[in-house]
């Protein structure tokens, strides 16, 4: 059989469309598990997000206040005048201890009368303050709810590097269940008459509401 008529064989383009097939559905139902619980959550504070003026949150603030002990006192005033660097590891110890905070090697901002800290995280806002005089540290957190929580991990806001990097992940797993999913629509196509209408009106919709309503 030539090369020619082998192209043409209907038994040979029957088998290449089930490979295609079988691969499509094993990358598609893959894409979807690892998208599934992730998807729910994205979605979920996607209507929060859109409808948040309309969420009330009462901000909850905790205020917390301590004194450095003389020998740390000594240590802030070996530390640089300005600029940012760490606090030293045994003023973050004993602050953590003191307050019941996670500093870690988070960079204060240094002047000659202070060492400053912004802590933000998702659906939170802090800070530290240290006195390099005399000591005094107040701690300040307003926590926003759990709802603001979820709303910042959509947006990857003081979520870290390894949320972003979920994150990206996530993208990838769901271009492959959308990309997968489109051809899979294709080769059952044919079967199924509302594909493409439905597919178009997928892209129709929010086009028209970005030319008529979006200015």
């Amino acid at each position: 059989m030539s090369a020619k008529s082998s192209r043409h064989d209907p038994v040979s383009a029957q088998q290449r469309r089930g490979f295609w097939l079988r691969q499509l559905h094993q990358w598609h139902w893959i894409s979807s598990a690892v998208c599934l619980v992730a998807m729910l959550l994205f979605t979920a504070t996607g209507i929060t997000l859109n409808h948040a003026a309309r969420i009330e949150a009462a901000p909850r603030v905790d205020n917390r206040t301590a004194r450095l002990p003389a020998p740390m006192i000594a240590q802030l005033h070996d530390s640089p005048e300005e600029g940012n660097a760490p606090l030293p590891p045994a003023v973050a110890a004993w602050l953590g201890d003191t307050l019941d905070i996670a500093l870690g090697r988070r960079p204060a901002e240094w002047s000659p009368e202070e060492a400053y800290i912004s802590m933000p995280s998702p659906g939170a806002d802090a800070w530290l303050s240290i006195d390099r005089a005399t000591g005094a540290v107040e701690y300040e957190r307003t926590g926003r709810g759990w709802i603001a929580y979820f709303n910042d991990l959509h947006k990857g806001r003081n979520a870290g590097p390894a949320w972003g990097w979920f994150i990206d992940v996530f993208a990838i797993a769901c271009l492959v269940f959308c990309i997968s999913g489109l051809f899979l629509l294709h080769l059952h196509a044919r079967q199924r008459r509302l594909t493409w209408p439905l597919v178009g009106l997928g892209l129709v919709v929010p086009l028209l509401l970005m030319l008529i309503f979006i200015h």
